[in-house]
């Protein structure tokens, strides 16, 4: 069954980018818009049925992270979840130092909220090198660490080539130096199982439209006993780390997000699909397709791949009937190489051949058939 907003238009394989409101989702959220419309904070009959619903929602999103829900802090997004765990960490234990540690390979929200406290705060940060394949070598980490370092924030896996990094060899690593992890998980969770209590993460990010709820509201995990400074001042709405009338109605999306990814967890459907596309891709033009990324190690719906003698936003321009992208969406419409690419010591030329494909739940073997034809198409036609 096809998604409404996807039917009879072109095929989507930008799920990384954003994915469609699951139905399902969105029946569930819409009587907070308008029957129960309370404020969560009144103690009267209007503010119950929402008091009620964020509970449930905290409840599910711990579940799916097997965390507690008094460790989940709803926010309006991934990147401010992330500006809360990196700057709400570092001003609340800048006593302990003021040295963090990255990767060059991080999303913006993780590099900007670094280079702020850089700029505004004289924080020191060392940016790790990632390997051919985009992983972070433990050792690197282990020898970057210092008296000083009071953060580590490492992305479970990359938005661009779905490259899935070591996060709980090193997050152990960061523990022995008596040093706090925060892993960015929105490309991660609801495709692969990402559970805290095995990862051994302080902190960890969650973004509702990477889960098939809307876009506007994400979620923060924060190990029990850690305090943070907030990123919004004001009342004591979500214990106080982050102020402001709750959105109820995306709090309750997300949480029925959650609960939907549970059951899809496991299924070796889009893996399937992802692996077929890349071989399909490379029957029709042999030699030429290059994975760009960890060839196990990687989100199960990721394909970045280059294409010898194109360019990849040329090769999308020609293929009206795909809807994909050449990286992350953050950085769409510059015509420049990705920096994710680069940092893994590929060529210009082979990083601006790449393609970005991503599959998500309504994602058919169809599609991935009529995909692999259109892409070949254009890619032989620009190399004549």
């Amino acid at each position: 069954m096809t998604h409404p907003a996807l039917d009879q238009n072109p095929i989507y394989l930008d799920y990384n980018a954003t994915t469609p409101i699951d139905p399902a989702v969105l029946d569930g959220m819409t009587q907070y818009l308008s029957a129960h419309f309370g404020n969560p904070s009144s103690t009267h009959f209007y503010g119950r049925a929402p008091r009620a619903a964020i509970a449930t929602a905290r409840e599910r999103v711990a579940h799916l992270l097997d965390s507690t829900p008094e460790e989940i802090i709803f926010t309006g997004s991934g990147s401010e979840s992330n500006t809360l765990a990196l700057r709400g960490t570092a001003l609340m234990y800048r006593d302990r130092g003021n040295h963090i540690i990255t990767q060059q390979t991080e999303h913006p929200a993780v590099l900007e909220a670094c280079r702020s406290l850089e700029r505004l705060h004289q924080f020191r940060v060392t940016y790790l090198p990632v390997d051919h394949y985009g992983q972070v070598s433990p050792a690197a980490l282990e020898a970057a660490l210092t008296p000083d370092t009071v953060l580590v924030s490492i992305m479970y896996a990359n938005n661009e080539t779905g490259t899935i990094q070591p996060i709980s060899a090193l997050a152990s690593i960061a523990h022995r130096h008596g040093v706090l992890f925060h892993t960015d998980a929105s490309q991660a969770v609801g495709k692969v199982p990402v559970r805290v209590s095995e990862l051994g993460v302080d902190l960890l990010t969650i973004a509702g439209h990477k889960l098939y709820a809307p876009k506007g509201i994400g979620a923060l995990y924060i190990r029990r006993g850690l305090d943070l400074e907030p990123s919004i001042y004001g009342a004591s709405q979500e214990q106080g780390r982050r102020a402001g009338t709750e959105n109820v109605a995306f709090m309750v999306a997300l949480g029925i997000a959650c609960l939907l990814a549970q059951k899809h967890l496991g299924s070796p459907r889009l893996q399937e699909l992802r692996d077929l596309l890349q071989q399909r891709l490379e029957h029709l033009l042999p030699g030429l397709v290059h994975l760009n990324g960890h060839p196990s190690e990687r989100l199960p719906n990721t394909l970045n791949v280059s294409i010898d003698g194109t360019i990849g936003e040329q090769v999308l321009a020609a293929t009206p009937e795909i809807a994909a992208s050449t990286g992350s969406a953050c950085h769409e419409g510059m015509a420049e190489p990705s920096e994710v690419l680069l940092a893994m010591g590929l060529s210009q030329q082979r990083a601006m051949a790449a393609l970005r494909l991503s599959l998500g739940r309504w994602t058919t073997e169809e599609e991935v058939e009529q995909a692999a034809r259109a892409i070949a198409r254009s890619a032989l036609a620009l190399r004549e």
